[in-house]
């Protein structure tokens, strides 16, 4: 169940992230789907279901979120978003 002033995020794997409504805001898609007058299914429940993409992407996607609430206005180049490589090992 899910808090009042949260929206649920759903991967293509159904991992659910459950985030701050104001850092969902970030994105103006996703704000135009939860907020459109159009009656977008994702309004009435609060939850967005991303078919096309995995988890790892979407939990990245959910930090940049939080990391642009707190940074975005700021003047301040240490406060980088630091993403670590991609597993670059190969399996065999």
């Amino acid at each position: 169940m899910k808090k009042e002033g949260t929206v649920k995020l759903i991967s293509a794997e159904g991992m659910e992230f459950v985030i701050d409504k104001e850092a969902d805001m970030v994105s103006q898609t996703i704000r135009n789907m939860l907020t459109s007058p159009g009656g977008f299914a994702e309004a009435e429940h609060g939850e967005v279901t991303f078919p096309e993409i995995s988890d790892v992407i979407l939990e990245k996607i959910c930090q940049y979120f939080y990391w642009s609430l707190q940074y975005s206005s700021s003047q301040d180049w240490k406060a980088r978003l630091k993403i670590p490589p991609p597993d670059t090992r190969h399996k065999t």
